[in-house]
């Protein structure tokens, strides 16, 4: 793995990129100038764990089945964040459906030609 302009290694950054959700994606999107490995992974954690956050807190108004699908919510976002976090700090540059895709054009717009 290269070094990012973080200063971290690409696995590094893009590991942390996933730590504190939505949070830690838009820092690592906003402080990473070079690598395209360390800003697709910080797109990926922003798209998802936004959706995800944006989606509890509907849930949450839910009357009766609310708690429930919250669970489930939370059980698949602690999957996901483990998950993404193992595939980034072994290199991998996977992507999940649809949001990897989006999150790759994202990235693709935002960096200079």
């Amino acid at each position: 793995m290269n070094q990012s302009s973080t200063g971290l290694s690409e696995n590094v950054a893009g590991t942390l990129s996933y730590v504190l959700g939505w949070i830690t994606g838009l820092v690592f999107l906003l402080v990473e100038k070079n690598s395209s490995f360390v800003r697709f992974h910080a797109m990926q954690s922003l798209i998802t764990f936004g959706l995800l956050f944006i989606a509890g807190l509907v849930v949450n108004f839910l009357p009766g089945i609310g708690p429930l699908l919250g669970a489930l919510l939370g059980i698949l976002t602690l999957i996901l964040w483990i998950l993404l976090m193992l595939k980034a700090w072994s290199g991998q540059r996977y992507k999940l459906p649809w949001i990897g895709d989006e999150a790759e054009k994202q990235v693709g717009r935002m960096t200079p030609p």
